[in-house]
């Protein structure tokens, strides 16, 4: 897989990934997502690719304290061929390299497939709880 910095012709390809991968709620505009990326640490937003195709994409960010990872999705035919394995590896060098600690990531409680893939990886659940209050409403 060819993992490369996300670029604007890609935006309908990646959405429908997140769609695909059921990553996309309804509170949440991926449009606007991915224009606030792309004006923080845009080299921290990548596509996988695959024969011209994106299979892949990863968000990550890093604040001086704590890496995140947000909107990791793989297609669903692609799964299991450790292409997740490969984006996670580009984003944990990438934080590294600029001196990120340690890396966060939030997973739907549910999300047992998740989980597993995660732990897989090395990560380990935190005790905490995560909260959140949205500043910026997405709907209209």
């Amino acid at each position: 897989m060819n993992i490369r910095p996300y670029q604007p012709a890609d935006e309908a390809a990646v959405i429908a990934l997140w769609e695909r991968c059921e990553l996309t709620r309804p509170w949440n505009d991926p449009r606007k997502d991915i224009q606030r990326k792309l004006a923080i640490q845009a080299e921290l937003f990548v596509v996988g690719e695959l024969n011209g195709q994106i299979v892949a994409t990863a968000m990550a960010g890093f604040d001086g304290h704590r890496g995140w990872i947000n909107y990791l999705a793989v297609s669903p035919d692609r799964q299991r061929q450790g292409l997740g394995r490969q984006l996670v590896a580009h984003i944990e060098r990438a934080l590294q390299a600029m001196g990120c600690p340690k890396l966060n990531l939030q997973i739907r409680a549910g999300n047992a497939q998740v989980i597993a893939f995660y732990q897989a990886l090395g990560y380990g659940q935190d005790e905490l709880i995560s909260m959140g209050k949205r500043l910026i409403s997405d709907q209209p």
